[in-house]
């Protein structure tokens, strides 16, 4: 009905991982209407939460009214605001014995075998995220490197801690990373990593996660050419071929840092409706993510279809 197509949505709602067809629309815009979301932070802690099946926390997909497969869509971001008061990040190692073929997708217990297991917070440190059946420490990534870094809202920079903040960060993890109501994931400064005390930063936000629906379901963080590579030949539900891949993704995890306000990105339509969707905003980063990771944030966003 025309009452439920809207000319401005809030999400406050995510996939858990996943994006593609079968998660449906959040709402339904107006050509030329807005979408505001707050949004979880993407990566580090979609990582460690091995409920999760794909390496973001991005939001439910909204429709736009009229858009048919073979359209384009223009995305406009309007405005971004940092929310996370801290965050950690650095370089990563996994655990083999915690996934399949993807650390990033096919999680498992190593204890009792369990796929995407239920997982719960014991603690803080690389020991802290437990399997709910068994016990056993379930997470498939940790630190080689990593530090943790507190922001300044107001002067537009952040510093690295000591290990005395980084372990006080960690007892109050969810405050912190300014975690949404909805959000499922375990917040990554629970790891409270320390090696780069007294870096300074400044502050540069963007969205690393945005863009229509694929038209299969995709991990959300695999939805691109380059990450995407991994789930051609995978032998977990989400493998595909690469003629397949080519085909269904839409190429929204682009993690450039000039996908910030202003920016106006051409999405490709892959399903009617197109299904945007928002996800893994960062703080600041270089021209590239040399280290495969950055400083990942909970973020306030606006754009324009």
């Amino acid at each position: 009905m025309d009452s439920d197509i809207k000319n401005e949505v809030f999400v406050d709602e995510y996939t858990g991982g996943l994006v593609g067809p079968s998660l449906g629309f959040a709402a339904t815009i107006k050509d030329g209407g807005h979408i505001r979301c707050v949004v979880p932070p993407g990566c580090w802690g979609p990582m460690i939460t091995p409920e999760f099946r794909g390496g973001h926390e991005v939001t439910r997909p909204v429709a736009v009214e009229g858009a048919r497969v073979g359209d384009a869509l223009a995305i406009t971001i309007e405005s971004m605001r940092v929310l996370s008061l801290a965050t950690s990040s650095g370089t990563m190692v996994t655990n083999n014995a915690a996934f399949g073929d993807d650390p990033f997708v096919d999680k498992k217990c190593p204890g009792c075998g369990t796929l995407w297991p239920s997982s719960r917070v014991e603690g803080t440190g690389e020991s802290s995220v437990r399997c709910v059946k068994c016990g056993a420490v379930v997470n498939p990534f940790g630190f080689e490197e990593g530090y943790t870094i507190v922001f300044d809202h107001d002067d537009h920079i952040g510093l690295t801690v000591d290990d005395a903040n980084a372990h006080d960060f960690a007892q109050r993890a969810r405050e912190m990373a300014a975690l949404p109501p909805n959000a499922r994931q375990h917040p990554i400064l629970l790891f409270e990593p320390h090696t780069i005390p007294g870096t300074l930063a400044r502050l540069r936000p963007f969205i690393g996660n945005i863009g229509t629906t694929p038209s299969a379901d995709l991990p959300d963080s695999h939805n691109a050419g380059d990450f995407g590579s991994f789930l051609v030949g995978a032998r977990h539900p989400y493998g595909l071929t690469l003629e397949t891949l080519n085909r269904v993704k839409t190429d929204a995890h682009l993690d450039t840092n000039e996908v910030r306000p202003g920016a106006i990105l051409i999405r490709p339509v892959k399903i009617d409706g197109g299904g945007v969707y928002i996800g893994d905003c960062h703080a600041n980063q270089g021209d590239g993510e040399l280290g495969l990771h950055t400083t990942d944030i909970t973020a306030e966003a606006s754009v324009r279809v």
